[in-house]
């Protein structure tokens, strides 16, 4: 086993832990944070250190990333809707890159891989490509906090003299999870025939697999200070999903989903919204998802990823074929 120590943060997450188990099969030494060191069944047959370690209390970090060389900063807040969107997502994602970057410097971490969001690209000209720059849409704290973390994390990595390389994953899916996780949970929603309108937005599935590699890859030959898409090429939509869910297991009898005209999705989204602020819990559709996504195809430019990082993902079919059959018959059995 390499004696050099790989940390992952998150290691109880849907790309985290499939990223040490890559780790460990590459014969690497590996330790992770997570929050609740009461939440081991992740790491249940994993030769893994695991330590408790908040991204937002810097004194745990520092302990955490002692002796550490490759840190790959994969955990943050995927999170789509709070009550104080600004403070629960947006600050504590910026804070808590601010954060592994400072003690990353005071322990003399050499390299970092930090895990981003293809919400920070730009979607004006399509396919997407870090070329085009960062996302100029405004209206959504979590894409905020993913757009200027991303420059946050490559202005420290330049100012510390770390080798920084940033990765942006579009919709992981698949084993193994010990959680659902947003994009997991929305392949169950599919397999559970609780789409039952078309809302005009698409998905870009990717495996989540094919993502470690992509981030192990990053880090074993992504360039310094640069940005690599870890995705699929074309988008699916919504009906597509579920006739590949349909022809798949077609006992489950899934119905196409309806599509319905933008001023009735709005008029839904205003009373899903109202609903929300009286129970507390994310309205299942919302304006400014739609006034964001309404007919965008999440097409990716991932030429750069190919041949820099010979990254090469499992089609979108595949990959959702494979996520379906295991969210259906595995997960948590």
């Amino acid at each position: 086993m390499s004696k050099e120590i790989s940390l992952v943060t998150g290691g109880n997450g849907h790309l985290g832990n499939n990223l040490i188990r890559l780790l460990l099969s590459e014969n690497k030494k590996v330790r992770t944070t997570v929050r609740n060191i009461n939440n081991n069944a992740p790491f249940k047959g994993l030769d893994c250190e695991v330590v408790t370690a908040d991204l937002k209390d810097r004194t745990a970090l520092k302990k955490a990333f002692q002796g550490v060389t490759n840190l790959y900063a994969v955990a943050a807040n995927f999170s789509m809707w709070a009550k104080d969107p600004k403070k629960e997502i947006y600050d504590n994602n910026m804070q808590g890159t601010q954060n592994v970057f400072d003690m990353a410097h005071e322990c003399g971490i050499k390299n970092i891989v930090y895990v981003s969001s293809v919400a920070s690209l730009d979607f004006n000209r399509l396919p997407a490509s870090v070329d085009n720059g960062y996302n100029k849409d405004r209206r959504n704290w979590y894409y905020n906090s993913k757009n200027d973390s991303d420059q946050l994390a490559l202005k420290l990595g330049k100012e510390y003299g770390i080798r920084t390389v940033v990765v942006l994953p579009s919709a992981m899916i698949g084993a193994k999870a010990h959680q659902l996780s947003y994009s997991n949970n929305l392949v169950l929603q599919v397999l559970n025939g609780e789409i039952p309108i078309d809302t005009n937005v698409t998905l870009n599935w990717v495996a989540v697999k094919d993502v470690a590699l992509g981030t192990y890859k990053a880090m074993q030959k992504g360039r310094n200070l640069e940005r690599y898409i870890l995705s699929n090429e074309q988008h699916t939509s919504m009906q597509e999903t579920v006739k590949i869910a349909t022809d798949l297991f077609p006992e489950l009898k899934l119905k196409t989903p309806k599509k319905v005209p933008k001023f009735l999705l709005y008029t839904l989204a205003s009373l899903m919204e109202l609903g929300s602020k009286i129970t507390g819990k994310e309205p299942l559709l919302q304006r400014q998802y739609i006034d964001m996504f309404y007919g965008l195809k999440q097409d990716y430019d991932i030429r750069k990823s190919r041949e820099e990082l010979d990254y090469h993902p499992t089609p979108s079919k595949l990959a959702l074929e494979d996520a379906m059959r295991y969210i259906k018959n595995d997960w948590k059995k």
